[in-house]
């Protein structure tokens, strides 16, 4: 397991990304695609802030390297989804 702040820093690596894809949706995309666009830089920035906020504090009784396997996991899972509605 990474240390904390390497999880953290490439989580938002991760989102800030996303967040400048989502903006050059909104800038160069159709009319139609700008409020969907809208909704998604609201999600990725909803999502990064849930994911840095879990890795600061884990669900207690649970095995850490058990924890922040699933936290990556369902991370990655949710970085697909938000790639697939911009794609969609």
């Amino acid at each position: 397991m990474a240390n904390k702040r390497s999880l953290k820093k490439a989580i938002h690596l991760v989102c800030e990304d996303l967040f400048a894809e989502a903006i050059a949706l909104s800038l160069y995309g159709a009319e139609a695609q700008q409020e969907s666009a809208r909704t998604l830089l609201f999600s990725i920035v909803k999502t990064e802030d849930e994911y840095i906020r879990r890795i600061s504090y884990p669900e207690p009784g649970m095995n850490p390297n058990d924890y922040f396997k699933d936290l990556r996991e369902k991370f990655s899972a949710e970085v697909n989804d938000i790639v697939d509605q911009m794609n969609g």
